[in-house]
């Protein structure tokens, strides 16, 4: 017999503390709640809880250690029309489950009501088919650990999956493929501080389920967008095969990296939950308070608010909703040591009531909470409910996916007229998003290309999307891809193929010499490519991972890419703290202004110039003598100048060297080339030949 003693209300979840297991679970609508203890062979055991205090449900057990299965029955009311799902036959996940055993069989009993009758109620016992919670041991060897604290204008973002990245690695073991401790191997590590990387992104590692129609199709919940415990990092992902194991093998891989000087940070889902919309499975958080843990119809409250087109939307206006967050978030800082977080959909974080509000509480929580307020903070502004899109409307130290950036930078390249306006303030850290927020460049993290979409290799090689694969009838997937394929669909000639590899160079050249936070794709530097599917978040195979033996192949993409990261590394006129004056700056040795837009023959921009509709080249001069801003200790950033010559017209244009602006200049890079191997030095007033559909970088001797 179990000995059980009253134990605490806090903290939530299961806390083992070297002699037993305090279990502590939230519900308002329980009448009863029973922990339900499962032996090595299965067998289940209950302890109905008998303390209670402030709607918190609680007891220790003496005993009960690391490993643990259990799990939760909570007994309450049971009627949906009044959004009260609570079943005893459901076992259900712990919230705050910090590790997660097993996964979904998708069978009638997992779901509350009999299929094809959904106003039935189904009572069959659902612990068969659904995963277990595990106790953890949270004691760990941290040593000298310490958050590389990368500033963010120093910060180079590198967009990866745990699995994809990792599972066709020839030099890693093939036993820790697809792990996190793959992701701390040294061939890994290697790879991103070759590349520049000062920080991961990880899609999502928080565990989550894979749908019953994904399943049925012979798919699978690749992304990982589809969390069901906050808490626990994604069983799939770990090598080991111990219960509790990806706990200490995720902490391993966030050392290793650290110790590198890379940061974690973590894309996570707190908009909804894998439980989806009312014909969705009772798995947690629906069994133990529907009503509390979701926005409801508030006319008809047996269907689901759904601003996230997935079925449900977490009530950011219940304290428990916001407090589970928070703690969440907090946990995978000071226990787990990540370094920041991406927030998905993040406008429906910001959702009181029917609109997005700025200043709503769970900003404000974040805004005043000592640990959350000192990580990176970055929010993808939009979701599918109205007013939904929301670049440049994020509180201060928040920074944002920039949309906007992606959009314009594909535009130009595509060859769109009347792109260079909205170019240019691209290009110059987006101050018409930022600078009204007393915001700074890095607020806007650059991309070209993330997980959404294309790769690098199918924006130049596709006009459509090619999703056959997912099994949706081409349904899925954006159809806005600002996409140009060199002129011909998919595999082509020698001759397009060059011209690809010029766009490609295009893009990277641009994203890096942007000021703000440039974001890199896993894979883009080698070429990845998903064969056109611009929507891949089903497909864990070879559509989807990185293939290592493109490296053969792409080694000239990866090392310009290599030289782009020094390139801004080396010189801070590129990373930028603040923006450009666009004005002669006090004290510079010059007299130039910090920055100037210049036409291909070497004039000054002029309103007329800028309203060009079709025209697609220009020069931009960063003037290294100007930065205003000091370096950590006060001294006075100095740098060299840059000349930054545009050519998205298809045929050559000569750039006219402007005088006044430094009298020998040096090219950098030269996407024409795949290696710049143009060493003369051109002179003022002279003319320099800028091939179609290219980017010239000069530096001033």
């Amino acid at each position: 017999m179990t000995e059980i003693w009253p134990g605490d209300p806090y903290p939530l979840g299961a806390t083992y503390d070297g002699a037993g297991t305090n279990f502590a679970l939230y519900s308002e609508a329980a009448e009863k709640v029973e922990l339900c203890l499962f032996d090595e062979d299965g067998k289940e055991s209950r302890v109905e809880f008998t303390e209670c205090e402030g709607f918190v449900w609680h007891a220790y057990l003496p005993g009960i250690g690391p490993g643990q299965r259990y799990g939760y029955r909570v007994h309450g009311p049971y009627d949906p029309a009044r959004g009260r799902r609570c079943n005893p036959a459901k076992l259900l996940l712990d919230p705050y489950a910090k590790a997660i055993e097993g996964e979904v069989t998708w069978n009638q009993a997992v779901y509350g009501y009999n299929f094809g009758q959904p106003d039935s109620r189904n009572d069959e016992d659902s612990a068969p088919y659904v995963p277990r919670s595990i106790v953890i041991n949270p004691f760990f060897g941290w040593g000298h650990d310490r958050p590389p604290a990368t500033p963010y204008h120093d910060t180079v973002i590198y967009e990866a999956h745990v699995r994809g990245l990792t599972i066709k690695h020839p030099k890693i073991p093939e036993r820790i493929r697809g792990t996190y401790a793959a992701l701390g191997h040294p061939e890994i590590i290697d790879h991103l501080t070759g590349l520049g990387v000062t920080a991961i992104e990880l899609m999502p590692v928080h565990q989550f389920v894979t749908d019953q129609v994904l399943v049925e199709r012979g798919l699978t919940n690749y992304w990982g967008y589809n969390t069901i415990g906050f808490f626990a990092p994604h069983n799939a992902y770990s090598s080991t095969g111990q219960r509790g194991g990806q706990v200490l093998e995720f902490k391993a891989m966030v050392k290793a990296l650290h110790e590198a000087g890379i940061e974690v940070i973590l894309d996570v889902v707190y908009n909804h939950t894998a439980e989806g919309s009312h014909l969705g499975p009772t798995l947690s958080f629906r069994g133990i308070d529907n009503a509390d843990y979701y926005r409801l119809v508030e006319d008809d409250p047996r269907y689901y608010m759904d601003t996230t087109g997935t079925g449900n939307s977490l009530l950011m206006r219940s304290p428990h909703v916001l407090q589970m967050i928070m703690d969440s978030l907090r946990y995978w800082v000071t226990e787990m040591h990540v370094d920041g977080f991406r927030f998905d959909l993040a406008a429906t974080l910001a959702r009181e009531l029917h609109e997005v509000d700025r200043l709503s509480a769970f900003f404000d929580l974040v805004q005043q909470d000592p640990v959350l307020s000192q990580v990176k903070l970055i929010a993808e502004p939009w979701d599918v409910g109205p007013g939904g899109y929301q670049v440049g409307n994020f509180p201060a130290r928040w920074t944002e996916w920039n949309g906007r950036y992606r959009d314009t930078i594909r535009d130009l390249w595509r060859g769109q007229p009347a792109a260079l306006p909205e170019f240019a303030s691209r290009l110059t850290g987006s101050s018409d998003l930022y600078q009204d927020d007393s915001r700074r460049p890095a607020a806007s993290i650059n991309f070209v290309t993330c997980h959404d979409g294309f790769t690098l290799r199918d924006l130049v090689s596709y006009n459509e999307k090619h999703n056959a694969a997912n099994g949706e009838g081409g349904r899925d997937g954006t159809d806005d891809n600002r996409s140009w394929n060199c002129g011909v669909e998919g595999p082509a000639s020698l001759a397009i193929e060059s011209l690809r590899e010029q766009q490609k160079r295009n893009f990277l050249t641009t994203l890096f010499l942007s000021q703000g936070v440039p974001m890199l794709s896993h894979g883009d530097e080698l070429g990845r490519t998903q064969r056109g599917n611009n929507n891949a978040y089903c497909q864990d195979n070879e559509i989807s991972w990185v293939d290592w033996s493109d490296v053969k192949e792409n080694w000239l993409l990866l090392e310009f890419t290599k030289s782009l990261a020094r390139l801004r590394r080396e010189h801070p006129v590129f990373r930028r703290r603040r923006f450009f004056y666009g004005r002669p700056v006090r004290g510079s040795e010059d007299g130039l202004s910090d920055i100037a837009w210049l036409t291909p023959a070497g004039e000054k921009m002029t309103d007329a110039d800028w309203k060009v509709g079709y025209a697609k080249s220009l020069a931009v001069f960063l003037n290294g003598d100007a930065i205003t801003e000091p370096d950590r200790r006060g001294r006075r950033i100095s740098d060299n100048s840059f000349l930054l010559l545009f050519n998205a017209h298809h045929e050559v244009i000569r750039f006219t060297i402007p005088e006044g602006y430094g009298d020998m200049w040096l090219t950098e890079i030269d996407t024409a080339m795949p290696i710049t191997l143009d060493t003369r030095a051109c002179r003022a007033g002279e003319g320099v030949a800028v091939a179609g559909r290219s980017v010239r970088v000069l530096r001033r001797v």
